[in-house]
């Protein structure tokens, strides 16, 4: 679907359901005018945490995670509101080219593997919010004419604790081999790998993926997000 029937579909169900501005609270959209805007200024950079894990690839990021950027991420992940992917999706695409950067019309595809989300969390919310967000950002470049496509090869292989609290040092431990690479890894060699996920706080879950990843033969280029939280 085109990018204004989709603004023409958003400004439909706002008139037909409408509903404070998951970002900001204010108006009568799902997602107001300004909000949008701030998504669609994003200026990608560079993000790293404050005490890197090994073997943490290069992370690009659109955005700074707060204010009414965490409220839409939150909206979309937690609380189902999937007509946020696109525009999620296409900051999301701005920071893979920051990561990447390719000419339109480039041979080998952009293959972007998202982190994936562990079965009873997709089960719970009853869809997979970084593989929605991973398509559309693959949508967005399409549009663009670079060549991407998504590739959810990671995989759990083991059960982990929930992250929420949990410090850098913690969360390393607690994600250490927890993720392997399925049979879509064989199709890793055949363009450019990234990694991308909703956000970055410390580190440890895309430096964990990128180990399955290495460990599987893929090379990872870097890693691109939504959102960074500020060093701490």
């Amino acid at each position: 679907m085109e990018r204004s029937s989709i603004s023409l579909l958003d400004a439909t169900l706002d008139l037909l359901l409408p509903a404070s501005c998951v970002g900001c609270g204010l108006g009568h959209a799902q997602l107001c005018g300004p909000c949008r805007a701030l998504l669609e200024a994003a200026e990608p950079h560079r993000a790293r945490p404050a005490h890197p894990p090994p073997g943490l690839p290069e992370v690009y990021a659109a955005l700074p995670y707060g204010g009414e950027v965490r409220q839409a991420l939150l909206a979309h992940k937690e609380r189902g509101a999937l007509r946020l992917a696109p525009p999620l999706g296409r900051a999301l695409a701005g920071a893979v080219r920051a990561a990447v950067p390719v000419e339109p019309g480039c041979a080998r595809p952009l293959l972007l593997v998202p982190m994936p989300s562990a079965a009873h969390a997709t089960r719970a919310r009853g869809h997979d919010p970084t593989t929605r967000l991973a398509r559309a950002a693959a949508g967005a470049l399409r549009g663009a004419r670079i060549p991407a496509r998504v590739v959810p090869a990671l995989r759990h292989v083991r059960a982990v604790a929930d992250q929420a609290g949990l410090d850098a040092a913690a969360r390393r431990r607690n994600l250490r081999g927890a993720l392997g690479v399925d049979r879509r890894g064989r199709d890793l060699r055949s363009g450019h790998v990234l990694l991308v996920d909703d956000l970055v706080t410390t580190g440890a879950s895309l430096a964990e993926a990128a180990r399955a990843l290495s460990e599987a033969g893929a090379d990872v280029l870097a890693a691109a997000v939504v959102a960074a939280t500020a060093k701490r």
